[in-house]
């Protein structure tokens, strides 16, 4: 300024001009400096900076440039030069270093949100970020940095200690409880699911208060977000997956197996013992040769052993054709190639009831695809039903407006002859 003011003096200006165009010169001057430092940033610093990232062999900092961190930290440069250049205008200092340091404030606090963005990204990236997520954490990290940054702006507006302004907030605890109600018990849900292992994205969880059941495409800090297999999207809070009750079927998607647990209702009239002609053509069955021959073995060793009549087949030991057929299930099931061999397998009788016999399957299919699953378990059933008929038994059907004409028609026959 003293040099400007020099050089102006040769020329013959009052003390006044040569004030007011010595401040000018200098102004234009700064505004010069700065816009040559910010291109310097932006096209040369930054480009190289650029070009170092796109030709190492990492992954992480192409992230932090995707999220641009680079190149909101460059607007600071200008900022810094205004702010150091302020004392060259004695009247103004106190205003433009206060307007420079809010500028240089707010640029922080965007740098470090777009730092924290993409720390989130680069976490991602990891599977880690599946089963122990940290956008709630981030979320809260960025509540606090825009908390601070607001209180340092203000304070620096208004020309006071940021302490002063939080002893003050310290009264507004409990309205400040108030308005972050959801986000604190969002951020303690979110410690307890992370910690818990309760819930990681990708799970297929199933909560029928809220009407969610699908897979968890994200977790943030106040809630949990799930499409469901109709492709809607509920929004869950956090913390009711603590405080409610939720199925998650991770542990069936990770064995490999889904469950089929399904009855078939046999009509008790149509059980009885096997007869000769049925354990003829149980001995033609593939599955079943081997069972039937050595259950007949069994049954006629231990008949002569005890002496037992079998011209009655209420003495001694006796086949019967539900007996024979829950085998040939268990036979079928062990053979089919879509049932998991290593998890259970049972086919057993339910306790009997107004819909007959109950002959519950009890297996897992190797595929937990739900199409998949959904076909595997049509086709054990539909081979079951068609069956049935072959062991002389008859699937339970509760009389049907055909069965009521059927009779009806009947009787009328036979009224008739």
């Amino acid at each position: 300024m003293e040099f400007i003011k020099n050089q102006l003096d040769g020329y013959g200006m009052s003390e006044q001009t040569m004030g007011y165009l010595s401040n000018l010169i200098m102004v234009v001057f700064i505004a010069v400096v700065s816009i040559l430092a910010n291109f310097i940033a932006k096209k040369i610093v930054l480009k190289t900076i650029i070009h170092i990232v796109n030709n190492n062999r990492y992954t992480w900092d192409n992230i932090i440039l995707e999220k641009k961190v680079f190149h909101k930290l460059s607007h600071l440069v200008p900022a810094i030069i205004i702010y150091y250049s302020a004392s060259i205008f004695p009247p103004y200092q106190a205003l433009i270093e206060k307007a420079a340091f809010t500028y240089m404030t707010i640029v922080t606090i965007t740098v470090f949100n777009a730092l924290l963005n993409a720390f989130d990204a680069i976490y991602r990236s990891f599977e880690v970020s599946k089963i122990r997520p940290i956008k709630g954490y981030i979320q809260v990290a960025k509540i606090v940095l825009f908390i601070v940054g607001g209180i340092v702006v203000i304070s620096n507006l208004i020309g006071q200690n940021p302490l002063i302004i939080l002893s003050g907030l310290g009264a507004l605890s409990a309205v400040l409880m108030l308005i972050f109600k959801d986000s604190i018990l969002g951020l303690v849900a979110g410690v307890q699911l992370s910690s818990n292992d309760m819930v990681r994205v990708g799970d297929w969880i199933e909560m029928p208060k809220y009407h969610a059941d699908g897979d968890v495409i994200d977790i943030t800090l106040n809630t949990v977000k799930v499409m469901n297999f109709d492709k809607t999207i509920t929004m869950i809070p956090s913390y009711a997956l603590i405080s409610d009750s939720f199925k998650n079927w991770r542990g069936m998607q990770a064995s490999g197996g889904r469950r089929i647990k399904r009855s078939i209702f046999i009509d008790t009239s149509s059980i009885s013992f096997c007869t000769r002609e049925m354990i003829d053509e149980f001995l033609k069955i593939h599955y079943l040769t081997d069972y039937v021959t050595t259950r007949l073995d069994e049954i006629n060793a231990y008949n002569m052993e005890h002496r037992i009549n079998t011209e009655s087949k209420v003495n001694g030991r006796q086949l019967t054709n539900v007996g024979v057929f829950r085998e040939y299930i268990h036979q079928y099931l062990k053979n089919h190639p879509k049932i998991h061999k290593e998890m259970t397998m049972i086919v057993r009788q339910l306790a009997p009831g107004d819909n007959g016999l109950p002959l519950e399957i009890y297996a897992f299919s190797n595929d937990i695809n739900w199409g998949v699953y959904e076909s595997v378990q049509a086709d054990i059933f539909d081979h079951i039903f068609a069956v049935a008929p072959t062991f002389g038994l008859r699937a339970f059907q509760n009389p049907t407006g055909h069965d009521i004409v059927q009779l009806k028609e009947s009787a009328e026959f036979s009224r008739e002859y």
